[in-house]
């Protein structure tokens, strides 16, 4: 067999109803102006047309002589562009409707499958550097990556979710999504977004997930935000209910820093060496993590009775709670390590302790579940989400953001097509 331009098209993209007629040259190499492939396409002779708007078969009603083009995938950067000129159809339920191309949807001026091709792209590179190298528009690869997220929501599956993350992300300035994961092991992936961080839009997301979907949830991990714990009661009392750990280092860590803080500024006014200055970093990271001279400084403070750093002191010993197995054993170091922090007349540490025990059976949750399950899996996701946006800069609609992360983080399932051509 010659191997031809439509020979090869045959071979990776058969039309149903429709045949390759002829490809030809519409610019000369040597002429300026890039070199273009016209492939003309035509009706076989018996098919009959459907209507573009139900898919039923219908009987031809004209067919302009206008003629349309549409955009393929470039054969060695050599664009090509397929060539028909549509028919219009009776169709008894629509009326007078364009007929059903199979090469293109709509009134898209880019094949389907270059369409694919282009959103395979967007995950890697951005839209902007997308739409450069295969020689389109942004808004081509927008249109591309949304036609493609459109089909993954409505056709992707979801059975047999059994445990979900719920947080919220800063997006831009002063605006916080709540975004829901769903972080079984195999399977971790964003699931919905909500446009502001209330009550009332986890209920929204809850309710698209179903009564039916939400009771076969077994874990479900959050922060210890009120609005979210009420609803989470409310709407799945069966699922096993885990705090986010991050949050609680945070939370404490922020303790830490308002004391630091507070004696800083104490210090100052009686007149007394900053012995403080320049230690804020080394008191919120974990003492594994500091330098030798970090290690040399603060020994040299330790016989100075400073509330700071017996602060820390108190912060750093509660990191061994997370290291055990039992749920008894747990509760136990977390009454004792309370009664310290009470008796510490550290305010900021103390409010924090407060917090940690009125959530105590929600913290003991983690150990139920035999830490197969924590928010460090929802806090990687929101890593990926923050490059997304990261490589989003510029965007200027909210839409075009949630097409983004679900293009990226949602693993959603593609249109089908005979040949991949990524």
């Amino acid at each position: 067999m010659n191997l031809t331009v439509t020979n090869l098209l045959k071979r990776v993209l058969p039309l149903k109803g429709f045949c390759y007629r002829s490809a030809r040259w519409v610019r000369d190499a040597g002429v300026d102006g890039p070199a273009v492939i016209e492939v003309g396409l035509a009706a076989r002779q018996g098919a009959k047309a459907c209507c573009g708007r139900c898919g039923r078969a219908a009987p031809g009603y004209d067919q302009p002589e206008k003629v349309r083009c549409w955009q393929f995938i470039s054969l060695w950067t050599i664009q090509i562009y397929f060539v028909y000129a549509g028919r219009r159809v009776q169709c008894g339920r629509c009326g007078v409707r364009m007929e059903r191309l199979p090469w293109a949807s709509g009134k898209f001026q880019v094949c389907d499958a270059f369409r694919i091709f282009l959103a395979q792209w967007a995950r890697l590179l951005s839209w902007q550097e997308v739409a450069v190298r295969f020689q389109v528009r942004w808004h081509d690869v927008y249109g591309s990556v949304k036609w493609v997220v459109r089909y993954g929501l409505r056709h992707r599956d979801l059975s047999g979710i059994r445990a979900l993350g719920v947080d919220e992300v800063c997006v831009a300035k002063g605006k916080l999504w709540t975004v829901v994961y769903q972080i079984d092991q195999g399977a971790r992936r964003l699931l919905w977004i909500g446009q502001d961080r209330k009550a009332a839009t986890l209920e929204v997301i809850f309710n698209r997930l179903g009564r039916a979907r939400c009771a076969t949830v077994q874990f479900i991990c959050s922060d210890m935000w009120k609005g979210y714990i009420g609803v989470i009661a409310r709407r799945m009392p069966q699922a096993l209910h885990i705090l986010d750990r991050f949050h609680i280092r945070k939370n404490l860590g922020e303790a830490i820093d308002q004391i630091r803080r507070a004696e800083s500024h104490a210090m100052a006014r009686a007149g007394l060496s900053p012995l403080l200055k320049k230690l804020r970093w080394t008191l919120l990271k974990h003492r594994r993590n500091w330098t030798a001279q970090e290690r040399r400084r603060v020994r040299e403070l330790l016989g100075c009775g400073l509330r700071s750093l017996r602060a820390f002191l108190l912060v750093e010993s509660f990191e061994h709670f997370w290291t055990y197995n039992s749920p008894t054993w747990a509760d136990k170091f977390l009454q004792g390590w309370s009664q310290r922090v009470a008796r510490s007349r550290l305010a900021p540490l103390q409010r924090v302790a407060k917090s940690l025990v009125k959530h105590r059976a929600l913290l003991l949750n983690y150990f139920i579940a035999r830490k197969e399950y924590s928010s460090g899996v929802v806090e990687g996701l929101n890593n990926k989400l923050k490059l997304t946006l990261k490589k989003s800069y510029g965007f200027r609609t909210d839409l075009a953001r949630k097409v983004a992360l679900y293009h990226t983080l949602a693993h959603l399932p593609e249109p089908p097509l005979t040949h991949s051509f990524f």
